[in-house]
């Protein structure tokens, strides 16, 4: 699964504005962009840039100048998230309206398949695929992928709260929360409906500035609509932080297998 990132170019108009020219990773890739941006700036609880447009290779958007980190705009992220992520979506799995089945997370192609309940959707499309995959390239031994599977099989007892399924942007790690000149945007999404508390794992696995103040406007924000995380969510980080862990197995290697096998086993305790 090993694959390179595709183009992206900074690029004036004739009339003066300036826009992002990415180009797609893979087939798919360039229109699960674009509708997740646009299903997850619906509301405007967070701001997304605007897409221009796309075809099979290419996707124009909106340039959004960089700012520096602030509390007031971390605060006011944290309580944009959680009201997003309760505009809900129509299952577990499912793609943004008109996106596709098939899509990506980064270069790792990913499947948005809906599901009746997140157990199912998490081990059937989020965690065994790339387990397979890690031990297709030799990175896991059968005894590993076992784990793995127990893992899948006990998903259901581990806690994570039966919530309807929320409105993800599903690859928040550090660089894909954009610091704007006066407020936080989402970029680079890999939106499905899916759990809101693996977006606030995801958050926390590569480390995101101001984070403390992010996670207190979101419990803020998620009390206000009435909709507070339940007990336990601190708990539950490394089971949510599996799929990207595996995910970035497949892609780099070794390293991220072995955190994804620690934090299993964590999960097994």
């Amino acid at each position: 699964m090993r694959r390179a990132g595709g183009a992206i170019f900074l690029v004036t108009l004739a009339s003066g504005e300036a826009v992002i020219a990415k180009e797609g990773v893979g087939p798919g890739a360039t229109a699960a962009e674009a509708t997740g941006l646009r299903w997850l700036g619906e509301y405007g609880d967070v701001p997304t840039p605007r897409v221009h447009g796309h075809d099979e290779q290419w996707l124009v958007m909106q340039y959004l100048p960089p700012g520096a980190p602030t509390v007031e705009a971390a605060e006011e992220f944290g309580r944009g998230l959680a009201k997003l992520h309760l505009r809900g979506a129509d299952a577990y799995g499912c793609p943004p309206p008109g996106g596709p089945v098939d899509a990506w997370m980064g270069v790792a192609p990913m499947r948005n398949e809906p599901c009746p309940d997140w157990p199912t959707f998490y081990a059937e499309h989020r965690v065994l695929p790339y387990v397979r995959d890690c031990v297709d390239q030799g990175l896991f031994t059968t005894d590993d992928a076992g784990l793995f599977e127990k893992l899948g099989d006990r998903l259901g007892e581990l806690g994570v709260p039966a919530e309807p399924p929320a409105r993800i942007h599903g690859d928040l790690w550090s660089g894909n929360v954009h610091w704007g000149t006066d407020r936080v945007w989402l970029i680079d999404p890999a939106a499905h409906g899916g759990h809101r508390e693996a977006d606030l794992a995801m958050l926390q696995l590569f480390g995101t500035s101001l984070l403390g103040s992010i996670l207190g406007g979101y419990a803020e924000g998620a009390e206000d609509e009435g909709a507070p995380l339940a007990e336990g969510w601190r708990d539950r980080v490394p089971l949510h932080q599996l799929f990207p862990l595996l995910m970035h197995a497949a892609v780099f290697g070794g390293g991220y297998a072995r955190q994804a096998l620690s934090a299993a086993r964590s999960c097994l305790r």
